[in-house]
């Protein structure tokens, strides 16, 4: 029988040095020879390799031109299953950076729930991916980005729908221990077939170039926040397993894409699991020795798009967890982070830190959360009295695990970004992209007088969920956590926890924005623009994806608006039994085709402003939004 495609592709990497090459990753059904063939002679082919019973390949494509945008295919076996005949959206193609200096869009989310099945209502509303989708297939000349960072949460293997709830029942008895979370392997690539098959998000993912970095939903919920908690976890009988499946899935299905061609070579697990028919056992060790030793791994990655920097950092497994000297990033992390952020610093105009948590948040929760752990230390009662074992309870039922969390990286963090951005080699720019907290702000801070402020315009830029939600206490705890009743409130919890004022203030100068978004800079030269859209429920159209009359509507709280749900969802046939069927791409397409019948998601921008101009950075000029139907 021959090959099928299970999932992808996904475009993963795209060289911004000589633009001529980029990564490929799909799964297949059994083994075979992927190749990529693009319409303009450039391809590759490798062959898959075989983790738990599946298969995958990760294509190196060669020979492209600078410069260009050209369709490609991927064939298996030489026959070509992607696209499919009957596809009904754009072809799917690799676009290069032209020679020399270029403006380069990245647009990046986190904290995205897989749309419910087909005939389910969607509580979450529409589908920020979807509706960049839908706008990028129906007209050529709308802005398409660079590249996508998706900071977290890619999937939740704590949180499954209906219909994984439905498939794992039928697998195992759902009374026993983990429940309806996700337990091993095969069932995180049910996750990952449930969040990618979407059609939209699947022609997406195929186009437009990605990079990626786990948060807890990733694994599970509050995944390492503390020494106890990692102690509870592994007295379970069922978490090695599920910590393991976790990293294995992630290692396989987003950090390998990451990685470019130059680090693949020398990727001594890449090498490991390609050179064996079945590389189960190797990712296997690799998994439970970076979980037993965060030392042992990088998850951590660094990607050049011309002068502009991105150091993805991982915020979760790397952390060290002793309550006498929490870090968020143990030493060869923070290491690495302080080498590639001060490498060749006049190569670049602007550096990008990604990181999932939030670095600079409102100033009550970032003092709740100072006050929280020196009460875990022991600052008052001892290590293991009565405030430690209150505060422990405490950081776990209310997430306060972010950067504020650890102090002491908090603070190594805010003095590297001050040095990095100071000097006649600053860059222009230095913004800390996150998301994790399901809305979407900016925060600027403000170094104290003769404290040796940086020259460049540092922003925290924050934004959160894709497609998700957010409770209305918590919208009014974070409106509250920036007011000043807020501040003395923080400021009285830090005094109690006899925590010293963080080094330097900052203020939020834009938001808070609640529903599904996704915010977008755009980089040229050394000027940067930043923009917010949110995803709105469409009109209905025939053509899928077209956008209907843009309506700008920028009141945050009715981006959730219960109208979305009389949206009758038709993706791609996810019905239990179905998501690992290898009919996948005549699924797709008839998920797409029926799409066409359904109101058609789309984008609606809400924030334009400038961050840096040419001539001088530090300029913020605020646009206002027209769009057509106003």
């Amino acid at each position: 029988m021959a090959a099928g495609l299970r999932l992808g592709p996904l475009l993963r990497y795209v060289d911004w040095d000589r633009g001529d090459t980029a990564t490929v990753w799909v799964e297949t059904d059994r083994p075979c020879t992927a190749r990529v063939r693009c319409a303009d002679g450039a391809g590759g082919a490798i062959r898959t390799f075989q983790i738990a019973g599946h298969h995958y390949a990760l294509i190196p494509v060669t020979g492209l031109t600078p410069g260009s945008t050209t369709p490609y295919e991927v064939l298996l076996d030489e026959r070509r299953v992607w696209p499919p005949a009957d596809h009904r959206f754009p072809a799917s193609t690799i676009t290069t950076p032209p020679p020399g200096p270029a403006e380069v869009k990245v647009t990046f989310g986190s904290c995205r729930l897989a749309a419910p099945a087909e005939g389910e209502k969607d509580p979450e509303g529409p589908d920020a991916l979807d509706a960049l989708a839908a706008q990028l297939a129906a007209d050529p000349r709308a802005v398409r980005p660079d590249v996508l960072l998706l900071l977290g949460d890619q999937v939740y293997a704590d949180k499954t729908s209906k219909a994984t709830r439905r498939w794992l029942a039928a697998r195992r008895d759902l009374r026993e221990p983990p429940g309806p979370d996700v337990a091993d392997y095969e069932e995180y690539t049910r996750l990952y077939y449930e969040s990618w098959l979407d059609p939209e998000v699947r022609w997406l993912l195929s186009t437009v170039p990605s990079c990626m970095i786990f948060d807890d939903h990733d694994v599970i919920d509050d995944w390492n926040t503390s020494a106890s908690w990692v102690a509870d976890m592994r007295a379970t009988p069922w978490w090695n397993e599920r910590v393991l499946s976790g990293l294995m899935s992630y290692w396989v299905h987003q950090h390998l894409g990451n990685l470019t061609p130059a680090e693949l070579a020398t990727d001594e697990l890449y090498a490991a699991v390609r050179s064996v028919p079945d590389g189960t056992e190797a990712l296997r060790r690799f998994a439970a020795e970076s979980d037993a030793d965060p030392a042992c791994a990088r998850w951590s990655y660094r990607r050049d798009f011309g002068r502009t920097r991105l150091l993805m950092v991982d915020t979760r497994a790397a952390r060290v967890l002793d309550e006498g000297d929490r870090r968020m990033l143990d030493p060869a992390e923070a290491r690495w982070l302080r080498e590639q952020a001060l490498a060749d610093r006049p190569g670049y105009d602007h550096l990008l830190i990604g990181t999932s948590l939030p670095w600079l948040m409102p100033p009550l929760i970032h003092d709740a959360e100072g006050w929280n752990a020196a009460l875990c230390q022991g600052v008052r009662g001892g290590p293991g009295g009565r405030w430690a074992r209150f505060a422990e309870d405490l950081r776990r039922r209310s997430d306060l695990e972010h950067w504020a969390a650890f102090p002491a990286s908090f603070d190594e963090l805010t003095r590297l970004i001050a040095e990095v951005g100071s000097g006649t080699d600053a860059p222009a720019t230095v913004c800390v992209l996150s998301g994790d907290v399901h809305h979407a702000y900016v925060a600027e801070p403000e170094w104290p007088p003769g404290r040796g402020g940086p020259d460049a315009r540092v922003l925290q830029l924050t934004c959160s969920p894709v497609h998700n939600s957010i409770h209305r206490s918590v919208k009014l705890g974070f409106r509250f956590g920036w007011s000043r009743a807020g501040r003395r409130l923080g400021r009285a919890l830090a005094r109690h926890g006899r925590v010293a004022p963080p080094p330097v203030e900052w203020s939020r100068t834009g938001g808070p924005w609640f529903g599904n978004q996704l915010m977008t800079l755009v980089l040229r030269g050394r000027s940067a623009e930043l923009w917010l859209d949110q995803a709105r429920a469409g009109r209905a159209d025939r053509r899928v994806g077209r956008r209907a009359d843009q309506r700008t509507d920028t009141r945050a709280d009715r981006l959730g608006d219960r109208r979305t749900d009389r949206r009758t969802d038709t993706r791609a046939d996810t019905r239990a039994d179905r998501l690992g069927d290898r009919r996948t791409d005549r699924r797709a397409d008839q998920g797409a085709d029926r799409r066409a019948d359904r109101r058609a998601d789309r984008l609606v921008r809400v924030e334009a402003r400038t961050l840096a101009e040419d001539q001088g950075v530090g300029c913020e000029v605020p646009v206002e939004i027209s769009l057509p139907g106003e």
